[in-house]
């Protein structure tokens, strides 16, 4: 369901109705003296301007998503309610996504909700591991960027309530002239995945060797992982994320209904 598109086609219902309203409608009563709208245009045009407002909120500067699955275990749980903000990487028009004001880029680190490239109407949500221009190298469960290892620090077990299998957690750090970002992440020692080459644009920018894997990142476009390293599909399977598929940058939780006290902001 494009909520976006919703929200837009009933901005434009109930607006064509405040108008007319305004011009028309409440002249024509004052004139007769009825001061009373009638039902229909009292249940359109009066939603008009709250309709307006979420609209423009919800497509310019903030939106809500859910968490719907563990790929991003232990940053974000399932049933985490999160907020989006719309503007970090540009002004896009509504519905149509076209970027219209370049403000910033997404930066090594960033947690990034975004279209999935395979099905659109899809929104996903994982971290930028590396952008335009980057070499990766993903291999023995550790990333290489630029030819400059991430820094691993802990490995204490950790219980993957998706899964139910225990996974080591870790502090993933990026070096300071990569951003310097730090997170968590685990992985799965008892787990190996043979990466297979599969057809998606820039896939010929992509080596596999076995449980290894390099990719030279193209123009506009971000390769992106999961937190939950071994429960995650990601930039690892199904390739890059372009930018015009970017919503926008996840910065905090605000609710989970199994876990009142998941409030607060997240790296």
């Amino acid at each position: 369901m494009n909520f976006a598109l919703i929200l837009f086609i009933l901005a434009i219902i109930t607006g064509i109705a405040w108008v007319a309203d305004k011009l028309y409608f409440a002249p024509k009563r004052k004139a007769a003296g009825i001061e009373r709208m009638p039902l229909w245009l009292e249940y359109s045009a009066s939603f008009f301007p709250v309709i307006l407002a979420v609209f423009i909120l919800r497509s310019f500067l903030i939106e809500p998503f859910k968490i719907p699955s563990g790929s991003m275990i232990p940053t974000l749980q399932i049933g985490d309610f999160i907020v989006v903000n719309k503007y970090t990487y540009g002004i896009r028009l509504p519905v149509i996504n076209q970027k219209i004001i370049d403000i910033g880029t997404p930066k090594r680190g960033d947690v990034v909700v975004f279209r999935y490239p395979k099905d659109q109407s899809v929104d996903y949500i994982k971290r930028v591991i590396a952008i335009p221009g980057d070499d990766i190298l993903y291999e023995d469960k550790k990333v290489t960027v630029n030819g400059k290892p991430l820094q691993y620090a802990g490995g204490a077990p950790y219980l993957d309530p998706e899964s139910m299998r225990y996974a080591k957690l870790y502090q993933e750090s990026f070096p300071a002239d990569l951003g310097g970002n730090t997170h968590e992440i685990l992985n799965d020692p008892d787990r190996s995945t043979i990466y297979q080459g599969e057809n998606f644009p820039g896939s010929e920018n992509c080596q596999y060797q076995g449980t290894a894997l390099r990719c030279k990142v193209p123009a506009g476009h971000y390769f992106v992982m999961g937190d939950n390293r071994d429960n995650s599909l990601d930039s690892r399977f199904w390739g890059f994320v372009p930018d015009q598929n970017l919503v926008g940058r996840a910065f905090f939780i605000w609710l989970n209904m199994g876990s009142l006290g998941r409030i607060g902001s997240f790296q």
